[in-house]
């Protein structure tokens, strides 16, 4: 998107790449793990046929035919990207597989290739990479990357890191068939959702068969086992261990900035390794932009995408367009699927008085007729405006549901105007309406979304007031 921008403005633009064309989300992060997810859900999906009267037998996953198939996506959305066709209309340099490319001074770079390039302003969108643990026997674990040099699912597996990507390597693995351990040196898995999430995905992988341990303590060491790797910890001076065949850590993303050189162009970095911007995309050297992980913020695709379009702006026609305050969406495919737009229940009862709407996944029609009850979706209402501070939803297709409500939020829609939108029926978009009307009831609002009254159950969780009475 900087390459993109950068040439629609005229700029004379040069695009290098350590490796392929696409980055890590098409190459390495969101569209191949998302292929797999995709096929942990439909694993899912063919154990349930029988309850609708459709003779299967068990499936059995091919897994190298599963990377094989991951592979054919990855060189799809390649053939088929609009943008490297857009990029190489408007006459970018493109060079691919450069390796590390480094400053060499403030306007030059080199890159492992041989390449030299010149510039007068340069975008750095080098992404970020999985954070290293300084324990002995660390060699030993692997990341969620190295799930494409398998050659088989293993059997069990250490997931340590609890976040959104340890949990969906979790949950995608447990489904292909691993006995896993999810282990978080925190209080609760998913320490950045609603406390009512992270408690809801516990209880629901436990029930799956998965071990979850939380507040497992400090990591020791890792070393060798007969059958694959052994962790060791300890809390409050008692030792234990767990082992596996393998072992994923993911605790953590940090900033990829090794070997490029940010010194020789005065780039700066923050305490913990980030690459310190302004509102502008803008670091520390006024010549030298950046967007995407490597400057730490919010570490996702669309966002990355927006900061590059603002930072690649900027540096052709000077630091005046300012990144825009965006309403976030985040969710991960897992089973059950999570997602959150929004301030949790915690961090809005400390700024707001709020009403606490919450649906049932057992309650709603389209989850039945599906038969994925588990789960649940929570609006987050200030009183006296009316409006939406928050969603949260665990269940099918809690991601699709979270980017309805983050429309909403856009639009600054207050919630009876949501309860009020004739969702149709019966869908899981509806579910959300349908906690819109349970808010406005709350609210003691009336004449908007009887519709979800008559199409919807009515059994839902009563909101809850700011001192948490139920109303």
């Amino acid at each position: 998107m900087a390459a993109l921008r950068a040439a629609e403005l005229g700029a004379r633009t040069a695009l290098v790449t350590r490796q392929r064309f696409g980055g890590m989300a098409a190459n390495d992060g969101a569209v191949p793990v998302r292929t797999l997810a995709h096929a942990a859900r439909l694993i899912r999906e063919t154990r349930q046929l029988g309850r609708y009267g459709i003779a299967t037998v068990e499936p059995i996953l091919d897994y190298p035919r599963l990377l094989a198939r991951v592979r054919e996506v990855v060189e799809d959305l390649q053939a088929h990207s609009g943008v490297r066709e857009r990029i190489d209309r408007l006459g970018v340099s493109i060079y691919e597989h450069a390796g590390v490319a480094h400053f060499v001074e403030p306007h030059t770079i080199e890159a492992e290739n041989g390449l030299r390039l010149k510039g007068e302003k340069f975008i750095l969108c080098a992404g970020g990479m999985s954070r290293r643990l300084g324990v002995p026997g660390f060699e030993l674990t692997v990341t969620h990357s190295d799930a494409w040099d398998l050659t088989a699912v293993p059997s069990s597996m250490l997931v340590i890191g609890a976040g959104a990507t340890g949990v969906q390597v979790a949950s995608i693995f447990a489904s292909f068939g691993s006995r896993v351990q999810l282990l978080q040196a925190g209080p609760r898995i998913l320490p950045g959702e609603d406390e009512e999430v992270s408690a809801a995905m516990a209880a629901a992988f436990r029930t799956q068969g998965m071990e979850v341990r939380e507040d497992f303590g400090v990591i020791g060491s890792f070393e060798k086992a007969p059958n694959g790797v052994r962790m060791h910890f300890s809390k409050n001076g008692i030792r234990g261990c767990a082992e596996a065949e393998i072992a994923v850590v993911a605790v953590g993303w940090v900033a990829d900035t090794t070997g490029l050189g940010l010194s020789a162009a005065g780039v700066e970095t923050d305490q913990r390794g980030f690459v310190r911007v302004n509102a502008y995309q803008q670091t520390s050297a006024a010549h030298v932009f950046a967007a995407g992980d490597i400057t730490g913020q919010l570490m996702l695709v669309p966002q990355a995408v927006n900061a590059a379009f603002v930072a690649a702006t900027n540096a052709v026609r000077g630091a005046t367009l300012p990144l825009w305050k965006q309403v976030s969406p985040i969710g991960s495919f897992t089973d059950p699927e999570f997602a959150q737009v929004g301030l949790t229940e915690t961090k809005a009862r400390e700024q707001h008085d709020v009403v606490i709407a919450k649906v049932r996944f057992d309650a709603t029609p389209r989850t039945i007729i599906d038969g994925r009850t588990n789960g649940f979706c929570k609006l987050i209402v200030n009183r006296a405006a009316r409006e939406i501070l928050g969603c949260h939803v665990v269940g099918e297709r809690a991601v699709e549901i979270t980017q309805v409500a983050a429309v909403a939020m856009t639009a600054g829609m207050p919630v009876n105007e949501l309860a009020r939108i004739p969702l149709s029926f019966p869908t899981y978009a509806a579910i959300l309406g349908r906690a819109a009307y349970v808010a406005i009831r709350q609210l003691g609002l009336e004449g908007a979304g009887h519709q979800h009254e008559l199409l919807n159950s009515t059994a839902s969780e009563p909101a809850r007031t700011k001192n948490g009475r139920s109303e």
